[in-house]
This record gives structure tokens, sequence and C-alpha cells, in this order.
């Protein structure tokens, strides 16, 4: 009998994208603590799982886990991931959140992950929001944006620009680690123009919950 993990290496990406291996998070945590299918699990403290509301408005995808994430084990921990609290609490978008990363452990020296990793953890990605179904996914960074939907364009070309993942909406947005080091709050600014997406965000998650409401 074939393993999931061997249907992982066994099937092409198109493939892929289509089955889902896990019936359940926790089924879908286990096997990620187990894997050892990329370099990073040579190197990692812990796998770092997802955190937050497992029914979620938002899904927020991040690239890898930093330093901090890797020893707590959790993702957004870390000065970026307060950052990012703070503007979800400022439009009001935090109380139902989920968190998760495009790659589960951490990469050594905080570089980014490989083309390799993040095929390696994609499958764990996919299953994950097919489980907690969000309204809306926000990829926090090029890295996000590219290990889910494809897309390899820069973060400046993409950012304020709906996409689409499996019929949900997507926003790519700036990293928050990219926004602590560009502070100015400026027009047209990364912070500025951040929080118009989180705006955007905002507006398209009370259409969706009214059409919702309506057809209820």
């Amino acid at each position: 009998m074939v393993k999931q993990t061997q249907l992982f290496e066994l099937q092409s990406d198109d493939i892929a994208q289509k089955l889902t291996f896990y019936s359940s998070l926790e089924k879908l945590n286990q096997a990620c603590i187990r894997c050892d299918r990329c370099f990073l699990s040579q190197k990692r403290h812990q796998v770092v799982i997802a955190r937050g509301e497992t029914q979620p408005d938002i899904a927020i995808i991040g690239e890898a886990p930093e330093k901090k994430e890797d020893k707590l084990g959790q993702p957004f921990v870390g000065d970026s991931g307060k950052f990012l609290m703070k503007m979800l609490q400022a439009v009001k978008l935090d109380p139902n959140v989920y968190f998760t990363n495009t790659v589960r452990c951490r990469p050594p020296n905080n570089r980014k992950p490989s083309a390799e990793e993040i095929k390696a953890c994609k499958p764990y990605l996919i299953d994950e929001l097919r489980l907690v179904k969000p309204k809306i996914i926000l990829c926090a960074g090029a890295t996000a944006v590219a290990g889910l939907t494809g897309k390899r364009e820069s973060i400046t070309s993409l950012r304020g620009k709906w996409l689409n993942w499996e019929g949900t909406a997507v926003m790519p947005i700036f990293h928050p680690a990219y926004l602590l080091r560009n502070p100015s709050l400026q027009k047209d600014s990364p912070k500025w123009q951040t929080w118009q997406d989180l705006i955007a965000v905002k507006l398209k998650l009370e259409r969706i919950s009214a059409l919702k409401s309506h057809r209820c």
C-alpha cells in the first residue's frame, strides 16, 4: 500500500493540488511533526504548527518560522507577528484569524525557503486551508504568494490585487518584517499601502458575510 508521504512524491503538482490526504487538522499536524521530507527537518528545534481559529474569517500565510517561532512552535509570535496583530486590531480583523506558514520548519539564519522545501511542505498547506475553509486568505510576502498560487512576481506588483485560490479570495500584502524595516507612514509608503490593503480586506469580508446572511 502506498503511504501518504509517498503519494506526495508520486503525484505531479497539478494532481496533488486536487487531492486531500488528511481528514482533520489533528492528523495533519501529527504528520507535520513527524515529517522529514526536506533538509529543514535536520536543523529545526521543532515543527511550527499553525495557531488561531479553526473556522476563521481570515487565514494568514507567512514565509517561514523565525527563531522565536522555532523555539515556541507557533507562527507569527515574534516582533513581526505582534506588529501584524496590531494592524489587524486597528481595522478590527483580529477576532477570527488563523496563522500559518508556507513551510513549517525554520530555514537556517532565517534565509528564504528553497523551491524544494516549499514543494515538500505544500501538500500540508493545501490540506490545511481546505480543512479550515477561510473566507479570505492573506499572503504575507512574495514567498507566500508563490507557495500558494505559483505566481512568482514581486510583492510590490502583487500587493493590493485580489487573487483567487480554489474559489477563495487571496490578498497579497507586504510581510510585517518588511514593514518594521520601513516605518514611514507617509502616503504610498509600504505601511500606508498595507493599511489600504487591510481596509479592502475588511470591506470584502463584510460583503461576504452580508451575502451569506442574505442566502440564509
